[in-house]
């Protein structure tokens, strides 16, 4: 496996493009196509809060019943969440004129949305705006790059991974773009994530993979503790790759499912690395737990500690606070047993030895947590499982930001 250029459009027969359609902005791209050549196999996880935005509904139900998918149509903005009527007919127009301009059916159409919740959306915005990205669309890595800019928010930075591997003696790429940067949470995040791949693939096998790697990855970072409307994952495997397809979970669909693995990995950590305010990407390894659950749960636990990531934010060695985070996490653990460590680029240290402060330099732990990737290590002595979390610090930066988000 090897990375490579392209994000949504470096697997075959994928194209993109990004316009600025004055959805709100007006001042950057805020539409996004993805298009594939062929009918796609879909698959996809969606939010877990009761208060799904319109867009989610509309997937669900394209995942769940639609023969194949063939596009994503994405606007940056406005949510279109808490909409009511009037924001599942604004998706029936989305997916009506995206349609008739990509030549496509309707119901192979799915929506995302993300920005402000409770407006209307302007649908002759949309629908123009569609009909733009259908004329502008291509199959280049400039487009996949336009695309990953049109879907941003309060994000600095686009969020694309590509990587290319063999199955059955075939060459495949996969290829993503995410976005998130605030009201991000385990369960999913807030985010919308995309995922192309010219893989042929069974839905069944394509749909268990998906849920078991976002379980992993996505469901595993936490920024400030909110879990969105919106947060939507898709996959579209269109088969164009021309490998016999995966229909048993043998060596092809392991290699299929590892490639995932590490392109949700490298996404969620761009999402938490790219939190609001933050100045630092955390990311906490619980070791020895008794069970994968109680592993997820610690690591959980920590990385949404409001004052453990005020902590490392002031790079201050404040380790109390994570042992107390790890107590207040549902798992059953020795406290007497716990171990916990600092690294980072600048070195590793040990704050905490058998549930009590190690002999430890706080210059020299300051300095590690000074560091723009921090880790933090929780070895529990408990059994054999671990799991990893990510997230970021807390800043003063943050709360400006959220202060005035919809102005």
């Amino acid at each position: 496996m090897k990375t490579v250029e392209g994000g949504v459009c470096a697997a075959k027969g994928f194209w993109a493009a990004g316009v600025a359609a004055g959805v709100k902005y007006q001042d950057r791209k805020d539409m996004a196509v993805i298009y594939s050549e062929a009918p796609c196999v879909c698959a996809g996880t969606f939010t877990s809060n009761v208060v799904k935005a319109a867009p989610v509904l509309w997937d669900k139900e394209i995942v769940e019943k639609s023969p194949f998918a063939q596009a994503v149509i994405v606007n940056s903005g406005i949510a279109n969440a808490c909409t009511g009527k009037e924001g599942f007919a604004c998706c029936q127009a989305e997916a009506e004129a995206a349609a008739k301009s990509l030549q496509i059916p309707e119901n192979s159409v799915l929506i995302g949305s993300t920005g402000v919740i409770g407006m209307q959306m302007p649908i002759d915005r949309l629908q123009a705006g569609i009909a733009e990205l259908a004329a502008k669309k291509e199959h280049s890595a400039e487009a996949a790059f336009a695309a990953a800019q049109a879907i941003m928010t309060t994000d600095t930075v686009d969020k694309q991974v590509a990587v290319s591997f063999e199955i059955y003696g075939r060459s495949v790429t996969m290829g993503g773009m995410c976005k998130g940067s605030g009201m991000i949470h385990p369960n999913m995040c807030t985010m919308l994530a995309f995922v192309t791949c010219d893989a042929a693939i069974s839905k069944e096998l394509l749909t268990k993979a998906v849920k078991e790697s976002v379980a992993d990855t996505f469901n595993m970072i936490s920024v400030d503790g909110d879990t969105s409307t919106n947060d939507t994952f898709l996959f579209l495997a269109n088969g164009m790759a021309g490998n016999p397809e995966i229909t048993e979970e043998d060596e092809a669909y392991r290699t299929f499912k590892e490639a995932l693995c590490f392109l949700n990995t490298a996404m969620a950590k761009k999402l938490a690395g790219d939190g609001e305010g933050a100045t630092a990407l955390v990311e906490v390894q619980v070791k020895g737990a008794d069970t994968k659950e109680a592993a997820r749960l610690l690591a959980k636990s920590v990385i949404c500690s409001s004052l453990t990531k005020a902590a490392i934010f002031g790079h201050d060695a404040n380790w109390g606070r994570i042992l107390c985070a790890l107590g207040y996490s549902g798992a059953a653990f020795e406290p007497e047993k716990v171990e916990l460590f600092f690294e980072s680029k600048s070195g590793r240290i040990q704050i905490c030895k058998n549930g009590s402060a190690a002999d430890y330099s706080e210059e020299e732990a300051g300095k590690i947590l000074s560091d723009e990737e921090v880790t933090i290590v929780a070895d529990m002595h408990m059994g054999t499982e671990t799991a990893t979390a990510w997230g970021c610090d807390l800043s003063c930066e943050y709360v400006k930001i959220n202060a005035d988000y919809r102005s």
